[in-house]
């Protein structure tokens, strides 16, 4: 198993490559192999402090451009990006363990919402506000709020910039992105195809380090007016609180515990093709993942059987563009592994069945984080399987026997992002539309688009990243009155 070497990658700060200011760089560990694959400049607080500065004069030039000027940029990055595809998803297949048939989908959501929101943009309206007088005439007008600056997850590198360049870029805001270091690689090849094209200096930022330097750094800077981020709830808690150093605007997409409720008169084909997709799919490393699986007690011994029968089938492997069948990579991290293994261990421990999986696979290398898909059945809500986020390719099922039962299970959560139901009953559509406790309620199928609303309630976030709604994070509004 061979991987690639994508040599070292600088900062993009103020329109050039550049060396961190102290010179020292950081590993990019494959983990599939355990080797490294890359080096990339580890940011320090004094390249976060020249982020700022940048992007504050990057923020004065952008958001004069028209927005027939900033589209025509934003093309010519979505067409740079589609010449470098091969390359950059083969860096996320080396970063973070991702297929390459996965990645196409983080190409796919980067290049559609630098062609998106320029579109979305010239479609907001001015709200028009009637007088009650006839003295005046009103109107509600958008401009751009200012620096923003978006912190990233790695589990989809170049998804995550899509969801943020997009609407910033488009509502006239520059931006600093701050991918994780886990996966830092694919986030700097596109500062390499910005400087390459000699985009506007400062408009956009790439820069990975420390979070205690270089995210404090940002966030407690009065400079910024927007905070974005993807990633877990309890960091979105610290940038929050970090935050109020000034006013600033907020959009965080967090951590999810979405229920996947699988009733009596299912298609169950359907809901067990999902189930598969949904939990192993990225090697279950996904916010909105189906992380509690309950099932009819009528169906639910069929339902396993079935869905162990489907688990024996994913191909776990190293995805590269030659091992096209390969349906699952190895975990993200050491780390990520340890934590499934603790999962499982707390869960058989308070009474659930190991049904399949919960081991390594024997034929692929000691140095990768490789896992088996994994299913448990008979598991409960005491269980850290069912309270927290699990993140990993370990699958709980629990059996149900009433609607209120399961409507109540499912609630049971301090996340609501994603829920998955698969029913033809219309009356508990209704209901459960009406009832569950999430920002998406997906009914006998899934869509992701960049045209649809993506955001949670409860802990899991504040805004939306998609859809025109995502402009709302970047835009600040302005009443204008004129005297008649």
């Amino acid at each position: 198993m061979k991987t690639q070497n994508f040599g070292y990658k600088k900062l993009y700060i103020d329109g050039q490559l550049v060396d961190s200011v102290s010179g020292e760089r950081e590993d990019v560990i494959c983990p599939a192999t355990g080797e490294v694959i890359a080096q990339v400049a580890k940011a320090g607080k004094e390249d976060a402090e020249k982020a700022l500065v940048s992007a504050q004069k990057g923020f004065k030039y952008w958001s004069k451009l028209s927005l027939a000027e900033r589209t025509k940029w934003m093309l010519k990055l979505r067409d740079a990006i589609l010449e470098h595809e091969h390359e950059l998803r083969t860096a996320m297949v080396h970063e973070m363990g991702k297929t390459y048939a996965g990645s196409q989908e983080d190409i796919d959501r980067l290049t559609e919402a630098l062609e998106w929101y320029p579109n979305a943009m010239q479609n907001l309206r001015e709200e028009q506000i009637p007088d009650h007088d006839n003295t005046h005439v009103h109107k509600m007008i958008s401009q751009p709020a200012g620096v923003a600056v978006a912190y990233l997850a790695w589990n989809f590198p170049l998804l995550n910039v899509g969801y943020k360049i997009g609407p910033a870029l488009a509502s006239g805001c520059s931006l600093i992105i701050k991918p994780s270091g886990l996966a830092p690689l694919s986030a700097y090849m596109v500062g390499e195809i910005l400087q390459s094209i000699n985009f506007p200096a400062g408009v956009v930022t790439v820069l990975a380090g420390p979070s205690r330097e270089v995210a404090t750094t940002l966030t407690t800077s009065k400079i910024p007016a927007v905070l974005t981020m993807i990633g877990s709830t309890q960091t979105g808690q610290r940038v929050i609180a970090d935050s109020t150093t000034s006013i600033k605007k907020l959009g965080m997409e967090l951590g999810g515990n979405a229920p996947f409720i699988v009733f009596e008169d299912a298609d169950l084909e359907t809901a067990l093709n999902l189930a598969i997709g949904l939990k192993f799919g990225n090697t279950g490393q996904i916010c909105v993942a189906a992380n509690r699986i309950f099932v009819h007690k009528s169906i639910y011994d069929k339902f396993v059987k079935e869905y162990v029968k489907r688990a024996a089938e994913v191909k776990v492997g190293f995805g590269t563009k030659e091992n096209e069948d390969v349906f699952m990579g190895p975990l993200a991290s050491p780390g990520s592994r340890e934590r499934m293994f603790e999962i499982i261990d707390d869960a058989v421990n308070k009474g659930a069945t190991l049904e399949f999986g919960g081991d390594i696979p024997k034929d692929l290398p000691e140095g990768g984080n490789w896992m088996n898909p994994t299913i448990l059945s008979g598991a409960n809500m005491d269980m850290e399987l069912f309270n927290q986020e699990t993140f990993g390719p370990v699958a709980g099922v629990m059996p149900f026997e009433t609607d209120d039962e399961v409507l109540e299970l499912a609630n049971d959560t301090e996340f609501g992002l994603a829920s998955y139901i698969f029913t033809n009953n219309h009356k508990r559509i209704e209901r459960f539309t009406e009832d569950l406790e999430f920002g998406e309620v997906q009914i006998n199928g899934v869509k992701y688009a960049i045209y649809l609303p993506h955001g949670g309630f409860k802990n899991s976030g504040i805004g939306h990243d998609c859809s025109h709604l995502a402009l709302e994070d970047y835009l600040v509004k302005k009443r204008v009155s004129t005297a008649l």
